[in-house]
């Protein structure tokens, strides 16, 4: 680091350094080589803030708690560096410091860390623009986003418990790093602790979802259950969802859930309206392979159980990208990777799949390992096993063993096994697969 001495016009090395760790944050404090007065006290005149490319010098020294004028130590200052580390907003803090007659003048250089969206789960009480309109109030450095980790979490949460008690809710407000239900973007969700509103009526806005049989049947599951967004997207994407693809609404976006209030305390309920947009069903138009160097396209096209023309059901397409990954597991190629990109035509509303696939190496039978075994046992389990040594690994038989060949063994025994833990190990280098079977 750099030292400014006194009345002199051009930075100049430190002969020692101080180096602290904390909060996954390297701060930098130089020694006072030089001190303002005898006692290493002095007057800040100014403080800079450099390296951040999303806050002004200004919103964020006004964090370090140190204030122009005042009189501060060397300790001062590497206070002001730990409390900016432990914001959360800042991958590394660093300072350095120049003592002149009019004071010392002090810069803080930071690196800025990652930030992720902000996203309120439980707040019926409030729209999503006035919960962020009053932490950028009480919040200075909230700009939407939120940090992973550190101090700066508290603060939003404080203030949005305090922006619940104008609404007479008197609750705790917790913060989680998650990911979103429907796209597993990671998140920095906010939850009202114990807020009690339940949900009394979730309104679809597109007619499928009004009137399908199945869904309706399953609003149980959220209906009576406390207001939660996260609760109402996971219904939406595991019982709303397969409905839209299995109608070959390819492209169905789920707005966020809207809660709309009635009443007040113990009565409170939420009624929930939840925005579809189906778009446009789409046909089946074929599929594209590449990377298939063991399994030809016209093997895995008799895997397809569409023809041009039929409605691309999406539950369909799902059960064929996992019919293909079973054929190459069959054949021993136990990592297998599916890319499958669609390709839209607006035009003629029909779909083309382009599939990458990555085949990985083909393994071959290593050694079946029993543990917890009879002598009897082991003779009766290795004489139904169904892959020789050395042979392509099939991974259906070795499932439909697990299912039934290993109880099918038994027969006739009088005693059975409870628990039987199953692994297989993999040693890409030699190509082979090592069973393992622990009877319990």
């Amino acid at each position: 680091m750099l030292l400014m001495q006194a009345r002199s016009p051009e930075w100049r090395p430190l002969a020692r350094l101080a180096t602290l760790v904390l909060a996954g944050s390297l701060l930098i404090a130089p020694a006072f080589a030089q001190a303002p007065d005898a006692e290493g006290n002095g007057k800040l005149e100014s403080i800079k803030i450099t390296g951040s490319t999303k806050y002004r010098s200004e919103q964020v020294a006004s964090q370090t708690g140190l204030s122009p004028g005042t009189t501060i130590t060397k300790g001062d200052l590497q206070r002001g560096a730990d409390r900016l580390a432990q914001l959360g907003l800042f991958a590394s803090v660093q300072y350095r410091f120049a003592s002149e007659d009019t004071g010392v003048r002090a810069e803080y250089q930071v690196t800025d860390a990652p930030t992720v969206p902000v996203r309120f789960d439980n707040f019926p009480w409030f729209a999503d623009d006035e919960l962020s309109a009053a932490l950028k109030k009480d919040v200075p450095l909230f700009d939407g986003t939120a940090p992973e980790h550190g101090s700066l979490l508290h603060e939003m949460s404080n203030a949005l418990e305090l922006l619940l008690q104008t609404r007479g809710v008197n609750s705790s407000v917790s913060s989680a790093l998650t990911t979103a239900p429907a796209t597993d973007a990671r998140i920095m969700q906010f939850h009202a602790e114990h807020a009690g509103v339940n949900i009394a009526s979730v309104e679809f806005s597109d007619p499928l979802a009004q009137g399908d049989r199945g869904v309706q049947q399953r609003l149980g599951d959220v209906v009576g259950q406390q207001f939660s967004r996260t609760l109402v997207e996971l219904f939406e994407f595991e019982q709303v969802r397969p409905v839209y693809l299995s109608h070959a609404f390819l492209r169905v976006r789920f707005g966020a859930p809207v809660p709309r209030i009635t009443g007040s305390g113990a009565s409170a309920r939420v009624t929930v309206v939840a925005p579809i947009e189906p778009g446009p069903a789409f046909a089946w138009n074929g599929v594209v392979w590449t990377g298939n160097a063991s399994i030809s396209s016209a093997v895995l096209n008799g895997i397809i159980a569409l023809k041009p023309g039929d409605p691309a059901d999406g539950m369909k397409l799902e059960a064929m990208w996992e019919g293909v990954r079973e054929e190459y597991t069959r054949r021993g190629y136990l990592d297998v990777n599916l890319s499958a990109v669609a390709q839209f035509d607006d035009n003629t509303k029909r779909v083309t799949y382009s599939v990458s696939i990555t085949e990985g190496p083909l393994f071959h039978m290593g050694k079946l390992i029993l543990t917890g075994l009879s002598i009897e046992g082991e003779r009766r389990i290795r004489a139904a096993w169904g892959i020789a040594e050395g042979a392509a690994f099939n991974n259906e038989i070795y499932e439909e063993f697990a299912r039934t060949g290993i109880k099918q063994a038994f027969t006739g025994l009088p005693f059975h096994y409870e628990n039987v833990g199953r692994f297989l190990q993999e040693d890409p280098k030699n190509g082979t697969v090592d069973v393992l079977l622990d009877f319990q």
